[in-house]
This record gives C-alpha cells, structure tokens and sequence, in this order.
C-alpha cells in the first residue's frame, strides 16, 4: 500500500510539473498565441483564419474544443485517458501517448495544415514542424478567461462559431453564491501542495466565490502556480472544507486521504470533524484535461459549496 501511494505522489507531481507547462503559471488573463521563433516575450503568431481543415492537436484541452466545434477538421491527437471510450475520437490517429514526445513523422504524414501545441510541453515538437513550414501555435490555459479566448482563438482558425460552446461554459458556473467557505485543495502529502491563485484550480475556486485559503500564499516550490505548506500551516489555516486530488493515473483514491488520516492535524481540523473532505479528479479541477472533465469538477464544486 504504501508503495502505490508513493508511486501515485510521485506521478502526481510529475504530472503537476507538466501542468505548470501546459496550463501557465503567470496571471495573463489570455490564451497566449506565442511566436516559437522569436522570444519568450514575443506572443504574436500569423495563425490561418478559417483555413484550417486538417489539424493535429498535441493537448487534450485543444483536441475536445477543435472536436467540439468542427469534429471534421481534426485528424490527430494526443493519446489521453480521457479520450479511451469516446466514440468521437476511436478513429482519429493518436501522434503520441502519455508523456512519450509527439511522433514527427506521423504528425506530417497525417498532412495538417495546423498544429496546437502545449507551451512549455510541445515547444521542441512545434519548433521543428514550423521549420518544416507547416503552421503551429502554442496554448496556455489557466484560467476561466484563457479557456474561453482559446476557445475563440480555435474557433477563428477553424472558421467555427465558438458561441455555442462559450453558452455552455457559462452552464458549468454557478448563478449565484449564497455562501461561501474557506477551503483547501491538497495535490500531494509530501511535500504537502495546494494551488495558490495563480492556478487554474484556484481561479476555479475564485469562481465560486470559495475562499481558498492558499490564494495569496507564494513558497519555493518548483511548480508554478503551487505552494508548499506544513502540517502545521494546515491547521493553522483550519479550513472547513478539505479538496483532494485523485492521481491523473487512475489509481485508488484512497491512497492520499489514508496518508493524511495518519497524520497528527488531521483529526483536528474543522474540515474533518464536520465530515467536508471531498475527492476530485485530476483532469478537471488540477489540469482543465476536457470539457467534460471541466464540467464534472464544476458540478462537484457545486455540490460540495453549496
């Protein structure tokens, strides 16, 4: 038991350290377009303006939303457990799986006409497809605005309407807060991480008007957008609702929750005694992963704040 609980920790922040990447760590309120050529600060892009008809999507994110709008325009994907049993996507050819680097050569073969990338994950893999001429652009999502600009931004390259699928967000979001609750999101045990306001998590919490009690809080930690916290930082903060994170590898969700109930300060926490500790998965509420899975950890936050 205590193996599998290492080995989920650490698959967890690996995975964490990849969303860093993938789903940025600054607070630019955009879907960023970045210039691969040029430097880090440059963003602007010459994107196809509803030419597109052939893309190959390197993040799953990027994938559901192209699909989502025009399931005829995309041709290749990344391989993601989010996508085993979807029907819209058993045939699409997949270009890489898990964490393995994208496949050049079946990128090309595929003849795309529009590559979406992850920045900071996909950059290597872009740079080389844009030497070779074929048009490309890095994303960052990490938060609400960023999703819906990406959605616009695709859209636009597409030559899609992205209204309806913005109208339906809007459905994930509560109407209306009638109270709110300090709480705390725990990725891992040790080192103990939560998401601090610079995260795609705590900008979701935002969005319910939770009080997340990480928000302002900046540390040493290597992963950008998370904070390192003491046991004793957590029972200092006492939150009354507890958040915490499923592996992004399936495993049992129990493997996090038994190491912290060994733990000295977790009996004494409000969160505990009153019953709050709710489960999440990865893919929705630490990495935004799909729509779908952008919707399920709405409807739990619903449940758990409501």
């Amino acid at each position: 038991m205590h193996r599998r609980w290492l080995l989920s920790t650490l698959a967890i922040l690996l995975s964490l350290v990849l969303v860093a990447c993938t789903t940025a760590t600054t607070q630019e309120p955009q879907a960023k377009v970045a210039n691969t050529t040029q430097t880090t600060n440059t963003n602007s892009q010459q994107l196809p303006k509803g030419g597109a008809k052939r893309v190959v999507a390197l993040s799953s994110l990027s994938a559901d939303i192209i699909s989502q709008l025009d399931s005829t325009k995309i041709v290749g994907i990344t391989g993601s457990k989010l996508f085993n049993n979807d029907p819209r996507f058993q045939d699409i050819p997949r270009v890489s799986e898990g964490q393995t680097p994208p496949n050049l050569e079946k990128i090309v073969a595929l003849k795309p006409d529009l590559v979406i990338g992850a920045e900071g994950f996909s950059n290597v893999p872009i740079q080389k497809l844009k030497q070779l001429g074929i048009p490309t652009f890095l994303t960052k999502v990490n938060n609400w605005k960023s999703l819906e600009e990406l959605t616009k931004t695709l859209a636009e390259s597409i030559d899609s309407n992205p209204q309806p699928l913005l109208n339906r967000y809007k459905t994930f979001l509560p109407d209306k807060v009638t109270q709110t609750s300090s709480a705390l999101v725990l990725v891992s045990r040790q080192p103990i991480l939560a998401p601090n306001k610079n995260s795609w998590a705590g900008d979701l919490l935002a969005k319910f008007q939770v009080k997340n009690l990480a928000a302002e809080l900046q540390g040493k930690s290597p992963i950008g957008g998370y904070v390192t916290l003491s046991a004793e930082k957590v029972l200092e903060a006492n939150p009354e609702v507890i958040i915490l994170i499923n592996s992004p590898q399936g495993n049992s969700e129990a493997g996090l929750l038994d190491s912290l109930k060994k733990e000295a300060f977790w009996q004494q926490l409000q969160a505990t005694k009153k019953n709050r500790v709710y489960v999440f998965d990865y893919f929705g509420l630490i990495n935004p992963g799909s729509i779908d899975a952008i919707e399920k950890a709405c409807q739990q936050l619903k449940k758990a704040f409501s």
